[in-house]
């Protein structure tokens, strides 16, 4: 079954491999199909998943992290060596766009229009969660072999319990 998928296609009498080159040339159409409508103009139909919380400036709606978006992916410069890419997205909810860019300077996306993204601050012990040691510990414990057989002890005591 899997071979014929690479010769199950109908070549015209006047298909010439020389002139065309292929068949989506022939017919006039793009391997991408809708997708790369704009094409030509550098944009490309992707899908989106949204990467963290947003309120939509249009409708003032809460848009979740993951909700997925046919968006416009275009590439608008360089950072070094990594292309910057701007998505274009219609809210689902209300007639208006947000806009995002790329940010790989800082690893993280930049807002740009027509949403803002939701803060969710808090403390660790507010939430009862244990907080982290701070880095000078966790450095002397590893760097110093003495230091972490002397404090094994007290983690594995504070695991048990």
């Amino acid at each position: 079954m899997g071979e014929r998928k690479g010769q199950n296609f109908y070549y015209p009498p006047d298909f010439d491999y020389k002139k065309h080159k292929s068949l989506n040339r022939y017919h006039g159409t793009h391997a991408l199909r809708e997708r790369a409508k704009k094409i030509s103009q550098g944009i490309l139909v992707i899908r989106f998943e949204m990467p963290f919380n947003i309120w939509c400036l249009g409708c003032n709606n809460h848009v979740g992290m993951g909700v997925r978006y046919n968006a416009e992916k275009k590439k608008i410069g360089m950072y070094y060596t990594t292309p910057l890419y701007e998505f274009r997205m219609k809210c689902h909810l209300c007639d208006n766009y947000f806009v995002i860019r790329t940010d790989p300077k800082n690893f993280d996306y930049e807002l740009v229009e027509g949403c803002s993204r939701q803060e969710k601050r808090f403390e660790p012990s507010e939430i009862d969660q244990v907080d982290t040691a701070d880095s000078s510990f966790s450095q002397k414990l590893a760097a110093d072999a003495m230091f972490k057989t002397e404090h094994q002890e007290d983690v594995r005591n504070f695991c048990h319990q």
